[in-house]
């Protein structure tokens, strides 16, 4: 039976939920069509878990974003700046997390970003929660660990120029990553991504969705820059009134030349996240030893659980992000 204390704190969610998912969703428009689409390439002994609870795993594909308002070390955690560390194609990067310490050192990591070290950790942590069949936990870590390998298929999430701010071209990261999606994906987007395959070196996988990302992103940069000479600035940005504030974006028709003069890039990207997600997930299910989801462990959070998401969720409504923009 729910007490007052239960009830208090679920009204209280929901209320947030629905007044800030309508505030602040923009931006969070890629992160959560990638998770909810991957649910769908999932086999059906994956599905009996991940379609009942299809809202969660969207919903929550933003936890790590909005954990940067609250947590200083999150921020490293969603990229690596592949280019101050090697050249293409990046083969002297040591991939085991113990030797790039070594190398490195953790204030450079950190500084510079350490995405794929973690989503190795992320992967295991799920595989974990599978063996432990912690209903819970499962759930959240796919929507996370979604979220991150998401980053690493943009580009500008693995180049020192995230936001185009050494050459003049700031903006270009939510431009690429959330204007287009948010533009067209729905409407022109192939979004089909095939049955979830398993993952027989996750290392190596993860290393190659950094690598084609960080040799991507001179495209990414030079297609706008040279774009962007073309267009007056008039024509390059516009107004929206967006939740009674009006708000300067990139104009449509800039932004739909934009994606055309990069070809399939963004649609490519995005469909081979989706691809990337439902892998994940798979091979954590596999390697845990393709345990039945239908009798779980933890299937409820606790009040103390739902608390600390109400915190992250104030944290992140009131706070001012711990690390550097995009």
């Amino acid at each position: 039976m729910l007490t007052r204390t239960h009830i208090r704190i679920s009204v209280s969610f929901i209320f947030m939920i629905l007044i800030y998912a309508d505030a602040h969703a923009w931006g969070f428009f890629a992160h959560q069509r990638i998770n909810r689409l991957a649910v769908f390439c999932l086999p059906p002994e994956m599905m009996l878990l991940y379609k009942p609870h299809l809202e969660y795993i969207t919903t929550h594909a933003t936890d790590p974003d909005k954990r940067r308002y609250a947590v200083a070390a999150e921020g490293a955690r969603h990229f690596i700046d592949i280019d101050l560390f090697d050249k293409p194609p990046y083969q002297h990067i040591p991939r085991n997390w113990t030797d790039a310490l070594t190398k490195y050192s953790a204030d450079s990591l950190n500084r510079n970003g350490i995405l794929p070290w973690h989503l190795e950790k992320m992967l295991a942590l799920l595989t974990k929660a599978f063996r432990e069949k912690d209903q819970q936990h499962i759930l959240q870590l796919s929507a996370e660990l979604g979220h991150y390998i998401a980053d690493a298929h943009v580009p500008l999430h693995a180049c020192s120029n995230h936001n185009g701010q050494f050459t003049g071209q700031q903006g270009i990261h939510a431009l690429w990553e959330s204007r287009i999606p948010e533009l067209v994906a729905d409407r022109e987007f192939d979004y089909w991504a095939g049955k979830a395959m398993y993952i027989a070196e996750p290392r190596k996988y993860i290393w190659q969705i950094i690598t084609i990302s960080g040799m991507e992103a001179d495209t990414v940069l030079t297609y706008e820059k040279r774009l962007s000479s073309q267009f007056p600035p008039a024509q390059r940005f516009a107004y929206e009134n967006r939740n009674g504030l009006l708000v300067r974006t990139y104009a449509d028709g800039y932004t739909n030349a934009y994606r055309l003069s990069m070809g399939d890039m963004v649609e490519r990207r995005m469909k081979n996240a989706i691809e990337a997600v439902a892998a994940c997930w798979y091979t954590a299910w596999v390697n845990a030893g393709q345990p039945s989801l239908q009798d779980l462990t933890h299937t409820a959070l606790t009040p103390a659980e739902l608390q600390e998401f109400e915190k992250l969720q104030q944290q992140w409504i009131q706070g001012k992000l711990l690390g550097r923009e995009e």
